[in-house]
């Protein structure tokens, strides 16, 4: 892939990561936190594959760990431990947040709260303001 249709394809990534984020916080600030907090992991997660895209690389998966654990470039991360829990941390939040079976007895609903939706908005808003970074 070019330069330019690389470059164009991470913005069109960092794009969507910016308005899933935009989700996250209406959706926290209405009161739907379970679903907040998906939607900072789909935030995070976008924003890993637009830097993903930035080098040329075709990602895979939604998991965010192996998102960074397999990026394609050292230097671009550069405290890879803090990226890792970040990741991790968001991970968490993709299925149990969706499905009434990913919680014994519980819907997503009944079990997270502002303090999540607030923790998982900040640890999204850190992978999309990398991205911006290395994309601007």
């Amino acid at each position: 892939m070019s330069t330019g249709r690389n470059l164009h394809e991470a913005q069109r990534w960092l794009i969507t990561a910016q308005q899933d984020l935009l989700a996250a916080k209406s959706l926290s600030e209405n009161r739907f936190y379970a679903h907040a907090c998906f939607f900072a992991q789909q935030s995070g997660e976008k924003a890993l594959k637009a830097l993903w895209h930035l080098h040329d690389c075709e990602p895979t998966g939604s998991s965010l760990l192996h998102l960074v654990r397999e990026f394609p470039d050292d230097s671009t991360i550069s405290n890879s431990e803090e990226w890792i829990y970040r990741a991790a941390s968001l991970d968490r939040y993709y299925i149990t947040t969706r499905y009434p079976d990913g919680l014994p007895d519980l819907t997503p609903n009944q079990c997270f709260f502002k303090q999540d939706a607030d923790a998982a908005i900040l640890l999204a808003a850190n992978f999309v303001q990398a991205a911006q970074k290395e994309i601007s």
